[in-house]
């Protein structure tokens, strides 16, 4: 059975989508049967990990996305004139990874997924229910939320085991903390028989401006919220570098991107060691 970890925080701007990518291609690159799911309308997991030019083929050639299970439906196209159930193997993308050994797949997302927060009725279990599906034909399941609590975060909820929470070191970076832990304390004790925790807290330097004495400080604040709700704080950071965003435009792994340097690539692997360890992955040699 899969692991399954969202990738949430209430506070955007934290380099969440970025660190999803990077997660997916580097369980995908070590064999890891690997899942990578888009659950925000903005679609950023999408393009990173198929490149913008795929993406846009892929919507104009009115495929199925994230809100196919959503909605339980697919639409009425040229080929089929009327709408026709869904499957979930028909939402997957099969081996998107960068290289032809890669196990990665992905279920995309597209704006019109906004739209089910107009008539979030009911539909809060459906993510769950679908990929438990195909929970047997994957090692691990990254859920990349949106930056808000809606009906999108009690669907990833339902669906997790953990949850993975990136922090900018900044002003305000323990902003979005307080809430997330009523948010899940919420949750769990509405649904008492499901186990979700947070698998840890890790500090994504992913500006240029997050270093220095404001993040310092910022670093000893979460620290302290995180002793306070019992939450791990990872010992790995990730520090910034422009070849994230390079990664991000080239839809590679940070080790192949080009000109990156060899600490980077390095210091990104020693993280995905330490969270491979911490939610229960053995280590695999890449």
């Amino acid at each position: 059975m899969a692991v399954s970890v969202s990738l949430i925080n209430m506070k955007g701007g934290v380099g969440k989508t970025t660190l999803a990518a990077q997660l997916a291609h580097a369980a995908g690159r070590r064999g890891l049967r690997t899942l990578a799911v888009d659950l925000d309308p903005q679609a950023n997991l999408s393009w990173s990990l198929l490149s913008p030019e795929k993406y846009v083929k892929h919507l104009r050639a009115r495929k199925p996305t994230i809100v196919q299970i959503f909605e339980k439906y697919v639409p009425p196209t040229e080929l089929s004139p009327s709408p026709q159930p869904h499957d979930i193997h028909d939402v997957v993308l099969k081996k998107i990874g960068y290289s032809s050994v890669a196990t990665l797949d992905l279920i995309p997302s597209r704006l019109e997924l906004s739209l089910t927060l107009k008539n979030p009725t009911g539909k809060e279990r459906r993510l769950a229910k679908e990929l438990s599906k195909i929970s047997d034909e994957y090692d691990l399941i990254l859920i990349d939320c949106a930056p808000t609590e809606s009906i999108l975060t009690e669907a990833a909820y339902h669906a997790s085991r953990y949850a993975l929470v990136p922090v900018k070191p900044e002003f305000l970076a323990t902003i979005g903390l307080p809430l997330l832990a009523r948010s899940i304390e919420d949750f769990k004790n509405e649904n008492g028989d499901h186990a979700l925790d947070i698998c840890g807290i890790v500090f994504n330097h992913s500006s240029s401006y997050s270093d220095g004495p404001e993040a310092n400080r910022s670093i000893k604040e979460v620290q302290a919220e995180a002793r306070k709700n019992g939450w791990h704080v990872f010992d790995t950071h990730i520090r910034y570098s422009r070849s994230y965003a390079k990664a991000a435009r080239e839809g590679t792994p940070i080790g192949s991107t080009s000109y990156v340097q060899w600490p980077v690539s390095r210091e990104f692997s020693g993280f995905v060691d330490e969270f491979f360890q911490t939610i229960g992955i053995p280590p695999v040699t890449p």
